[in-house]
């Protein structure tokens, strides 16, 4: 979680490079409910771009008068002061106990039978069903909040005459811009250089491709070295319409070098199919823990989130200290 030509924005209302990048203040959303929609132009954004995450379903103002939904202001964009924090405020006298044996041994089981659960979804595309421990998760969480409210961090992306996507992002490595559908060493509307991908994530990448091909020998995948990760949250009225991840160097798109997702929080409805219909579309529910690879033939495969379940992990957003919604990191190499 999209392009024309080889960009990823493809008829999506692209400007020329004088029009500035859109960072969306309250002024301008004004959280309108019921604001009218604009179809939403084909074939773009990252899923996150991304797991991000349409055909079929419009590109609206955002709606939800809540703090998740709100978008931020051009100057905390901007200098990254004050701005998204994924993680939810403490509420005095509100004590946060840690996760339950019951709990703790439900998340062990998932993780263990996680090899039994994978599926090979189709040529090239491999689902790893709980892969990421509970551990895992929480540290995956407390890097991306403790990253996403700096500079560089999470802020309200948009596509030009007021159109915006359905969650927030971030980039680390590089940025990747959804006005022009390109990479770059800096945001162009502040200037921010997005903060070095995490050590840890860059292994946890490496060992889920290890695994992957353990378990789906001939359906071997090559390794990557990933210099881009797009980080999404999506609210629970998130969504990012079927689109393909093709905004990478033409070598690593002929390579069929593997994006890696991972998924934290609610489940996502997930569609991925051979064109942007999503009538025609597989559907794939993502839960937190979920790990999920597609590289090889399968690497310009459409895909998107058409609805986030809003009531799928309440319990574990409390132990991994996540607001409501969904966290999504895709790994992929330039």
């Amino acid at each position: 979680m999209e392009r024309s030509g080889s960009g990823r924005g493809g008829g999506r209302g692209r400007r020329s490079p004088s029009t500035p990048p859109v960072v969306v203040g309250k002024e301008q959303c004004g959280c309108v409910r019921g604001s009218e929609e604009k179809n939403q132009p084909q074939n773009s954004s990252p899923d996150s771009h991304s797991d991000s995450d349409s055909v079929g379903i419009g590109v609206a103002k955002l709606n939800i008068c809540d703090d998740v939904d709100k978008p931020l202001s051009s100057a905390a964009a901007a200098v990254g002061e004050g701005g998204f924090d994924i993680c939810p405020r403490k509420q005095p006298g509100i004590v946060v106990l840690n996760p339950s044996l019951l709990v703790k041994n439900r998340e062990r089981r998932r993780s263990s039978n996680s090899n039994s659960n994978s599926l090979l979804l189709r040529p090239g595309m491999v689902l790893l069903r709980g892969y990421l421990s509970l551990s895992d998760q929480k540290k995956i969480v407390e890097r991306c909040r403790e990253l996403g409210v700096g500079v560089g961090g999470f802020y309200q992306p948009g596509y030009g005459e007021g159109i915006e996507m359905h969650l927030k992002m971030m980039c680390l490595g590089k940025n990747w811009d959804p006005l022009t559908s390109q990479y770059g060493e800096q945001r162009p509307f502040d200037g921010a250089k997005p903060p070095l991908i995490p050590p840890e994530f860059l292994t946890l990448v490496s060992n889920a491709l290890r695994d992957s091909n353990a378990l789906f020998p001939h359906n071997n995948l090559p390794s990557i070295s990933p210099d881009i990760c797009i980080v999404n949250f999506y609210s629970q009225t998130g969504r990012l319409g079927l689109h393909q991840d093709k905004d990478e160097s033409t070598d690593s798109l002929r390579r069929g070098l593997p994006v890696v997702s991972f998924s934290i929080g609610y489940s996502a409805q997930f569609l991925y199919g051979d064109d942007r219909d999503p009538d025609k579309a597989q559907k794939l529910q993502l839960e937190s823990g979920d790990v999920l690879i597609f590289g090889g033939p399968s690497r310009n495969v459409f895909h998107g989130v058409t609805a986030i379940d809003k009531a799928s992990a309440p319990n574990l957003l409390q132990h991994i200290n996540l607001r409501p919604g969904r966290l999504n990191l895709t790994f992929r190499q330039y």
